[in-house]
């Protein structure tokens, strides 16, 4: 029960790290900005859903995609580390990946879309709440073990998907709240919880990778 409950809790920080709920509230609000209350709350749960179902999906055919592609989870843990390390490398820098936003070098990444623009798909959904760095992070604990993996893994990201929904509504008063400054250092904190998952991340994956390696018969 013990060792359940450390796993949820390590799963839920990281998921928690690298979707940063306070931040990305700023760039709903930023993305949003020309619609109404309303219209914000459907973006947001629409957003949120296809998060979601986008990460369920790869958690859940997460080892059939290893056997499909000839993928081992050591390869899948480096990689995956080198991607969350990049993302919170680029967050401690105070500065958003390029792996979490869509627009090109010199656009704001809260300029509100042109009207009629649906931005719960992208750039929301995907990449900026299930991007390269989220789904590589649902891979590599889902893959780790059997059935309750996966469950921790989904039902961790249910529950940080239920609290970025009331981020996301709430929006207006929680960054009126923390001001630039406050979100600036929860981006930073978030970083530096990333970089170090990261790592973690990749040196298990070199572990893995020389225990594999040594079962191959010379």
């Amino acid at each position: 029960m013990h060792d359940i409950l450390t796993v949820s809790v390590t799963v839920f920080m990281g998921f928690f790290a690298i979707m940063n709920p306070i931040a990305n509230t700023a760039v709903f609000i930023g993305l949003t900005s020309n619609q109404t209350h309303q219209q914000q709350k459907a973006t947001a749960f629409k957003a949120l859903f296809t998060a979601f179902c986008i990460v369920a999906a790869f958690s859940l055919l997460g080892k059939g995609i290893f056997q499909v592609f000839g993928i081992t989870l050591p390869a899948l843990r480096i990689s995956g580390g080198i991607l969350v390390f990049l993302v919170g490398y680029h967050m401690l820098q105070g500065s958003s990946s390029s792996m979490h936003s869509e627009q090109s070098e010199g656009d704001s990444k809260n300029t509100p879309p042109s009207e009629g623009q649906d931005v719960a798909i992208s750039p929301l959904a995907l990449p900026i709440l299930a991007g390269p760095g989220t789904i590589a992070t649902a891979m590599n604990y889902s893959a780790a073990g059997g059935f309750l993996s996966i469950a921790v893994t989904i039902s961790a990201f249910a529950l940080l998907c239920l609290i970025s929904l009331v981020c996301f509504i709430y929006g207006q008063k929680l960054v009126s709240l923390l001001g630039e400054n406050g979100i600036s250092i929860v981006t930073r904190l978030m970083g530096l919880i990333l970089t170090v998952i990261g790592m973690q991340m990749g040196i298990q994956g070199i572990h893995d990778a020389r225990e594999l390696l040594n079962q191959v018969p010379k």
